[in-house]
């Protein structure tokens, strides 16, 4: 790719000159801050955006590449952060989707199943193609995804956070993947902000920052600082001290006996009870789909189909409305900032202030206080960080991690009591994580109660002072002193090959 420029109609520049090099049989990462230009130029790559200017030389020919579809006859595959398979049909028929093999004109199950069978064997993935998607693990759909492109053909393979939601061995699981593709002569690029799986698995780095590329290196002779460095401008360091734990006597968040079913009929969440005081960090780790979800929303108000008690700083919740919970000072980080996070319609402003226009600070007799929120809103973006045109801007408009930023201000300058934060720093960039997990531990010091769901390890691991595994809908472990829990240990439980039966220091009572 020479020379790219993608201006967005807005008057937004998400990529200015930039040039990307791929050398077959490598796998390239592609890293830089949200709001940097790496989907954009992954997208204008696989035929989703028109480039303003550019070309793009495929196999020493220049190519206009003018949809997904094109991208694919052109041997390029995507695979999306946020899968895009059909969870109620099987393996199989999401691998042959929209190309199936036909028998007159319907289509050929048996031919679909073996040709499925063929290129999970060819390529070393062990997957029962005949499971529907929605009874697999999140490791195995990332694998189908990677079959599905294959199978279409590609040679060049975009990988966009492969790992956000895996656990340590399926990371590693699929590190072995991708490197036998590599001996295949497949390339593989590689969108991360782990600049240590960058270090491990990939050959060469192409780095970011504000829509230029900042050049590109090998990784073997560049060091995770320097990387960090290039991406954000300056020195980032996301190791810090905590302070000395101070534990509040009162208990913030008592949870008894709580059963959740899922709209099937299914049990998510199963007899569980645990207590949150302030001062603290509870942390839970689990693969994702073993009812994390489930016990967030009946907790923050959004389900209220529950066996058990949930009670929040003392009062039962079980008639409480969202609203009336939010009043009780619980912020809430939503799991997906697009669906249940931000209005992205709505301007930054707006959605700054959408759980606070009652507040009088805000409202008045009639009306808005328009200046009042306008001073507020620019203060909040000052102080965020939030990478914007000005407070009126869409949030649609925004890359993903300043979207996230905007959630972020609006939950934390509530001064919320309770923060419920869920994957609170998925798919962002090093400086934006640095800032969230700093913000955090200010409010535990401030005597707040934490409870932190995170796919990211190494944040389970640094941020929590006491730490949860769920698996199928119950604690597999519950550990008060982090220290003690190996990454390994930990993965164990979230896969359900060890569960603990006695599980002390759940309660307090």
């Amino acid at each position: 790719m020479n020379h790219m420029m993608k201006i967005y109609g807005n008057g937004v520049v998400a990529n200015e000159d930039v040039s990307l090099e791929l050398r077959k049989g490598e796998i390239h990462a592609l890293l830089g801050e949200n709001g940097a230009g790496k989907s954009t130029l992954m997208k204008v790559l696989f035929g989703i955006e028109t480039p303003d200017q550019g070309e793009i030389i495929l196999k020493g020919q220049k190519t206009a590449i003018k949809s997904p579809q094109d991208a694919i006859s052109k041997g390029i595959g995507m695979v999306h952060q946020h899968f895009m398979l059909v969870p109620s049909l099987t393996v199989a028929e999401n691998i042959i989707l929209g190309v199936a093999p036909k028998k007159g004109v319907f289509i050929d199950m048996d031919k679909a199943i073996e040709v499925s069978q063929n290129i999970a064997k060819e390529y070393n993935f062990d997957i029962n193609v005949k499971e529907k998607v929605e009874e697999i693990p999140v490791g195995i759909k990332q694998k189908v995804e990677i079959l599905k492109a294959l199978y279409r053909g590609a040679e060049i393979l975009i990988l966009d956070e492969p790992t956000a939601v895996l656990t340590p061995q399926e990371t590693e699981e699929l590190f072995v993947q991708l490197l036998k593709l590599k001996e295949k002569g497949h390339t593989i690029i590689f969108i991360s902000h782990k600049l240590d799986e960058i270090k491990k698995i990939c050959d060469r780095a192409t780095i970011m920052r504000n829509g230029k590329s900042m050049g590109t290196y090998e990784v073997a002779d560049i060091t995770t600082q320097e990387m960090s460095r290039l991406m954000v401008g300056h020195e980032v360091s996301l190791q810090f001290e905590k302070n000395e734990q101070h534990l509040t006597d009162d208990i913030f968040l008592k949870v008894r006996n709580l059963t959740v079913h899922n709209s099937q009929g299914v049990m998510k969440v199963d007899n569980l009870s645990f207590d949150l005081k302030g001062g603290e960090i509870l942390g839970i780790a689990g693969v994702e789909g073993n009812g994390q979800t489930e016990l967030i929303d009946t907790l923050t108000g959004l389900n209220k189909q529950y066996k058990g008690t949930i009670q929040i700083k003392g009062k039962d919740i079980a008639n409480a409305s969202i609203r009336d919970i939010r009043d009780m000072k619980l912020g809430h980080i939503p799991e997906d900032r697009m669906i249940t996070g931000c209005a992205k319609t709505l301007s930054i402003k707006e959605n700054l202030f959408s759980n606070q226009y009652r507040d009088p600070k805000y409202s008045g007799k009639l009306l808005m206080k328009q200046k009042e929120l306008e001073r507020r809103s620019d203060e909040l973006i000052k102080e965020y960080l939030i990478k914007c045109k000005s407070r009126k801007q869409n949030v649609g408009m925004l890359s993903g991690g300043n979207i996230q930023k905007v959630i972020v201000a609006r939950e934390f300058s509530t001064q919320p009591d309770i923060i419920i934060a869920n994957q609170p720093t998925r798919g962002i960039d090093v400086g934006a994580i640095e800032f969230i997990r700093k913000r955090l531990l200010e409010f535990r010091d401030a005597g707040c109660a934490i409870i932190l769901i995170s796919a990211d390890l190494t944040e389970i691991f640094s941020l929590s002072d006491r730490l949860a595994v769920m698996y199928k809908g119950k604690f597999a472990g519950f550990f008060n002193n982090v220290e003690d829990v190996t990454e390994d240990e930990l993965g164990q439980h979230m896969l359900g090959i060890k569960k603990d039966d006695v599980l002390e220091g759940v309660m307090y009572e």
